[in-house]
């Protein structure tokens, strides 16, 4: 009888034992789960770590498209000061001002606030694609009349493409949002002027 009695403890005494390792198991299995979901949770993401950040080529497009937006100010200012230009012509010079002069004071902004590395100050830097020769600007200086407005069309067709094309390489390779959201509307309203331009030079 006592023998039996010793068997019963000690099997309890044993079931007793796994059944606490077990439960031991399950509770760290479960901390490490919980650490392991912690974890992931407090990990930033690799785009939202560089988000509002300015790279090489945000810097490059902000410093071309503020001379680029310049030259199209100095363009249309011109045209603006001389008479007998046709109506509509006279209005897509002074669209074009109304929408390029905010974007290069917010351009300016940027350059300003951003980091640049040594050697890419902005008088060195590439001023984009379309900009117009020094040689074509004085002949719209001294245009006069429809001559004028054909002239300054054709220039800004050519001024409008480079432009799209800046903006289209900054929303593929830019990394700094506002730049990126600056360049999609870039695209759509330029793409926009081309056409509008192309019909008004039809009727010239």
């Amino acid at each position: 009888m006592k023998h039996k009695t010793l068997c019963v403890g000690a099997l309890a005494l044993s079931t007793l034992i796994a059944l606490s390792s077990c439960a031991a198991d399950q509770g760290q299995e479960a901390q490490a789960t919980s650490e392991s979901h912690g974890s992931e949770h407090q990990m930033p993401s690799p785009s939202a770590s560089a988000a509002g950040e300015a790279n090489a080529a945000d810097m490059s497009f902000a410093n071309g498209m503020k001379a680029h937006h310049e030259q199209a100010l100095e363009m249309s200012t011109d045209l603006l000061g001389k008479e007998q230009i046709p109506g509509e012509v006279r209005k897509l010079a002074e669209q074009i001002k109304s929408a390029q002069t905010p974007e290069i004071e917010l351009m300016e902004r940027w350059l300003s606030g951003w980091d640049m590395p040594e050697g890419m100050d902005h008088g060195q830097m590439n001023h984009g694609e379309g900009m117009i020769s020094q040689e074509d600007i004085t002949s719209l200086k001294e245009a006069t009349g429809p001559k004028a407005a054909k002239l300054f069309l054709e220039q800004m067709i050519a001024h409008h493409e480079g432009a799209v094309e800046m903006a289209e390489t900054e929303i593929a390779d830019g990394s700094y949002p506002e730049a990126i959201e600056l360049s999609k509307n870039i695209v759509e309203s330029q793409t926009q002027e081309i056409q509008e331009m192309k019909d008004l030079l039809s009727t010239l």
